[in-house]
């Protein structure tokens, strides 16, 4: 998807931000969303770059759980770095039960999923030393 501006150039604003560039390195929210759905327990997931500081954009993943699985954060960070470079790892991590937004044919809204996890950040949810913030105590608030 795309949209032009006044001076008519094309915008690409859609499916470009698959890739994040974080600390120079480009990261394929694809390639790190397969991992994640490889482990047992994780129904389904969405990875999306998020402006950061230092890195430029940083890695983060919207985990849903199985009903009945217990994954954490920590054990999601743990499954990524066997399976995939320590840059390519998510910076954070958000689980929850409730299924990610989608749109009307069936898609991950990772705009809004952006959005939310920019949100969270300015509210202060994010807990700094864990890395996560498990979305369903927001939810019971």
């Amino acid at each position: 998807m795309g949209r032009r501006d006044e001076d008519g150039y094309i915008a690409v604003v859609s499916r470009l931000k698959d890739l994040i560039i974080t600390g120079g390195e480009n990261v394929y929210a694809g390639e790190v969303e397969r991992v994640l759905e490889a482990l047992p327990g994780v129904r389904s997931c969405a990875v999306v770059g998020v402006p950061d500081p230092y890195w430029g954009e940083a890695v983060h993943a919207f985990v849903v759980r199985e009903p009945g699985a217990r994954l954490t954060e920590p054990d999601i960070r743990q499954f990524c770095r066997s399976h995939i470079a320590a840059y390519k790892c998510p910076k954070r991590v958000w689980v929850d039960d409730k299924p990610l937004p989608l749109t009307g044919v069936g898609k991950i809204m990772k705009s809004k999923l952006r959005e939310q996890a920019l949100a969270l950040i300015k509210k202060g949810c994010f807990d700094h030393s864990q890395q996560a913030y498990n979305l369903v105590r927001l939810s019971e608030e």
